[in-house]
C-alpha cells in the first residue's frame, strides 16, 4: 500500500487581528485579546505573528498532527538542540 498526498488547500487567514480572533476557538480568543490588550508598540508584531502561525498550524491537519508530535516528542528525527550537540561534539 502507498500513501497518497492530500490536496487541500489550507484556508489563508490574513494577519490582521479580527482574522487571528474570528479562526480562534473562543477559549483562546479571550487569551488573544487579553494579549493584545497588554501588548505594547514594540511586542505587538510579535504577538500577532505567533497568534497567526497558531490559527495556520491549527487550521491544517497534518501540520495540526505534526506539531502535536513535535510536542509530545514522537516526531520522528531529532530535535535542533539535539543536532548542535551532536555536531559541538564533532567539532564543528
Amino acid at each position: 500500500m502507498t500513501t497518497q498526498p492530500i490536496h487541500s488547500d489550507p484556508q489563508v487567514i490574513p494577519r490582521t487581528q479580527n482574522a487571528v480572533a474570528a479562526a480562534l476557538p473562543a477559549a483562546q480568543r479571550m487569551e488573544f485579546y487579553r494579549e493584545v490588550g497588554e501588548a505594547t508598540p514594540e511586542t505587538i508584531g510579535g504577538l500577532l505573528t505567533n497568534w497567526w502561525l497558531h490559527v495556520q498550524v491549527a487550521g491544517n491537519p497534518q501540520t495540526a498532527r505534526t506539531a502535536a508530535a513535535v510536542k509530545a516528542g514522537t516526531a520522528p528525527g531529532h530535535s535542533a538542540s539535539t543536532v548542535m550537540r551532536e555536531l559541538r561534539e564533532r567539532g564543528r
